[in-house]
């Protein structure tokens, strides 16, 4: 098995089917709209890192690299997205090693966290925490754009990469729509 980094703007057609085919195998029975065959749910990301077993793609994290407003503060970070391992590898250890790499990649780029919206026990391992912060962003539904919306946010997780201390409870401004 072989992990691969792959800039958005060189994912391959047969790359982008193949993770949307991953991304339907391993969500599409949780989610009210699945990913209908997309490699991404509601927006593209910046960054790909997948896992092959051969020529098949079994596992995919989506970086996206932000800046965020922390209450005043503008801030740095990589946002991960739509972690998943297709279900026939599941307890392989899959997503924990691809997790690592992401995490890895986050520390060598300018973000002072790396922030997610999840709620799965693999996330506790490496550090990542759950934060209740209020939270600001553009409505993203079905490949749409709707209002602005101000939440309390559920299943936040941050991960820290330096000295920076995140505020949970200060207002949390995406810039844009969640990931």
């Amino acid at each position: 098995m072989q992990i691969e980094r792959i800039p958005e703007l060189s994912l391959s057609a047969e790359d982008d089917r193949q993770i949307g085919v991953l991304l339907d195998a391993a969500f599409g029975a949780q989610m009210e709209s699945g990913f209908d065959g997309r490699s991404y749910y509601q927006q593209r990301h910046h960054l790909r890192i997948i896992m092959r077993d051969g020529a098949n793609v079994i596992g995919h994290i989506a970086l996206l690299f932000r800046a965020i407003r922390i209450g005043d503060q503008l801030v740095q970070i990589t946002g991960l997205a739509e972690v998943a391992t297709h279900p026939d590898h599941a307890g392989q250890g899959v997503a924990s090693t691809l997790l690592k790499d992401a995490i890895q990649q986050s520390r060598d780029s300018q973000a002072a966290f790396v922030v997610l919206f999840g709620d799965h026990p693999i996330y506790a391992k490496p550090g990542f925490r759950t934060m209740g912060n209020p939270l600001r962003y553009v409505a993203l539904d079905d490949c749409r754009t709707h209002e602005v919306t101000t939440r309390v946010a559920d299943a936040l997780m941050v991960l820290s990469l330096g000295d920076m201390a995140w505020d949970p409870k200060a207002a949390v401004d995406l810039l844009g729509h969640l990931f």
